[in-house]
């Protein structure tokens, strides 16, 4: 298992490397007026680094370029996303295409993911942490 310290430096450095697809969606994510609703970027959980993750509602959100139809990658995606959701994790997959084409459905998907419907109330959302 790879130590805590390590994984907050490959974190911060995906931080600082992100993919112009990850940079619109964050600026979107912090643009939703959702009260109290809070996602990390490249946040470590277990062995893993995620994409994107609200903490209140342990939703995690991952965004697959290309390289994500590769046979040996979608295997790796699928272990992963398979301990995620073992660990109580909710996993949404998004394409980097599906990104750039309609970011609104996009918006709308993990909307309904938050609050159970795009016609419910916005609720302010708080995580508790773990001891």
């Amino acid at each position: 298992m790879v130590s805590t310290s390590i994984r907050r430096a490959i974190a911060k450095k995906l931080r600082a490397n992100t993919t112009p697809h990850e940079r619109i969606l964050w600026r979107a994510l912090k643009e939703l007026p959702l009260e109290g609703t809070h996602f990390r970027r490249q946040a470590p959980i277990g062995r893993y680094v995620v994409d994107f993750f609200c903490p209140a509602k342990r939703l995690i959100i991952e965004l697959d370029g290309g390289h994500h139809n590769d046979d040996e990658a979608a295997e790796r995606d699928r272990e992963r996303q398979l301990w995620l959701e073992n660990e109580g994790y909710r996993v949404l997959r998004f394409w980097n295409s599906e990104i750039t084409a309609d970011l609104t459905a996009v918006l709308e998907r993990i909307y309904v993911e938050l609050y159970g419907s795009r016609e419910a109330d916005v609720a302010p959302l708080k995580h508790r942490r773990r001891g």
